[in-house]
């Protein structure tokens, strides 16, 4: 497989790199600060179409492939991960379950909206006392004559602030334990939804994360997506896309880490010399380097192979376990590089080791995608030396 950009790759990553740089990363460090977005940067990220990078030119998209996708991602993040995230979010964890998932009728609805940022998406599917095991949640929906009575908390909710709409993942049978829980299509406002509270967070602080509370919210019968009692195949299904899109992110970050510190090794003196001239330093910067390089190759493997349809849990796993590790890694070291400047906000590297910290909790923590690996060794053979 040759994972190398295609002239029409290039021309877009050089256009999204110029857009990064003049329109996403000025206004990072305020976007911190304040706690949110500025209107005008979501209307600009809608104009560039990036809000629907893949979704088909039928439903107003702009038609791209997944690699397109992660290029989109990774410069974003380069420039503000909390932007990366923004789009992250909306495209793999709202837009994609319902053109996977969705009727003609959801796909002609939202697609077009979501695609054109009229409306920005998101996923519930956490609650209080389910993380990682999604398969306990306690969140409710009852078929009723006139719709789905939804009731429960959901928690964590990525883009919450933002979203008109999100893919809910709720139990419809509760005696159940694998086919227990279904997925829906919830619009924002809605009679019985609110939200409970927006989360502090150490980063990507421009970024909403939201608890929805929903008390007998009420939503059509026809907003079912997918399957009756499939609501964690979706999940899982889109928690794999969304992997790659993390990936991304981390990617980016890291990227910002080892631009900011090459720049700042250059310009540092320290004995007469500026400090770039360290072997201390180069190996700092070297192992930034080869990392960047490695998940960058990874993650294009997985979005290859989500292009093309074919199974790529496993290889997302991967992608999103050695880049979100390796970009903690990469912001300590960039910190390090800062020294005692680096502690303080005057330099970026302080918000890119807070906000590097969370590629390794959402969309599976480390621990989880270690787990998902781990069992593919275990039950594909073939897997082991032939792959």
């Amino acid at each position: 497989m040759d994972f190398s950009l295609t002239e029409d790759h290039q021309m877009l990553q050089q256009q999204l790199h110029e857009f990064a740089d003049e329109v996403v990363a000025p206004g990072a460090a305020r976007r911190d600060h304040e706690h949110k977005f500025e209107p005008e940067l979501i209307q600009k990220v809608a104009e560039m179409g990036l809000f629907g990078s893949y979704v088909p030119e039928t439903y107003g998209g702009a038609g791209m492939d997944v690699n397109s996708y992660v290029l989109i991602i990774e410069e974003l993040s380069r420039a503000c991960a909390a932007t990366g995230v923004l789009v992250s979010a909306h495209m793999s964890l709202c837009t994609d379950p319902i053109l996977r998932f969705g009727t003609e009728a959801q796909k002609q609805k939202y697609l077009p909206k979501l695609a054109g940022g009229e409306m920005i998406g998101c996923l519930s599917l956490t609650e209080p006392g389910s993380g990682s095991d999604a398969g306990s949640a306690t969140c409710t929906a009852e078929l009723k004559s006139d719709g789905w009575h939804i009731n429960g908390r959901k928690c964590f909710v990525t883009n919450g602030g933002e979203a008109g709409v999100m893919v809910l993942i709720a139990v419809t049978d509760m005696p159940a334990r694998k086919n227990r829980q279904s997925a829906f299509i919830v619009e924002k406002p809605w009679p019985g939804l609110s939200i409970g509270k927006f989360e502090e967070k150490l980063g990507i602080r421009a970024s909403s994360t939201a608890e929805f509370v929903f008390e007998d919210c009420v939503i059509p019968k026809e907003n079912l997506l997918g399957e009756l009692g499939k609501g964690l195949n979706v999940a899982l299904a889109t928690l794999d896309g969304g992997r790659i899109g993390i990936a991304s992110q981390a990617l980016g970050i890291a990227e910002a880490c080892l631009e900011e510190s090459v720049r700042y090794s250059k310009q540092r003196v320290q004995f007469s010399q500026s400090i770039s001239n360290f072997q201390a330093i180069q190996w700092k910067l070297a192992d930034m380097k080869v990392g960047i390089e490695i998940a960058r190759n990874l993650i294009h493997q997985a979005a290859w192979l989500k292009q093309q349809k074919r199974s790529y849990t496993t290889e997302a796993a991967m992608a999103k376990l050695f880049a979100s590790e390796m970009c903690s890694k990469a912001a300590n070291h960039a910190v390090q590089v800062f020294g005692g400047y680096g502690y303080c906000n005057d330099y970026p590297v302080e918000r890119l080791l807070r906000d590097a910290k969370i590629t390794e909790i959402y969309e599976g923590t480390s621990e989880i995608h270690r787990l998902v690996i781990g069992r593919n060794l275990q039950t594909n053979p073939d897997w082991v030396t032939n792959h």
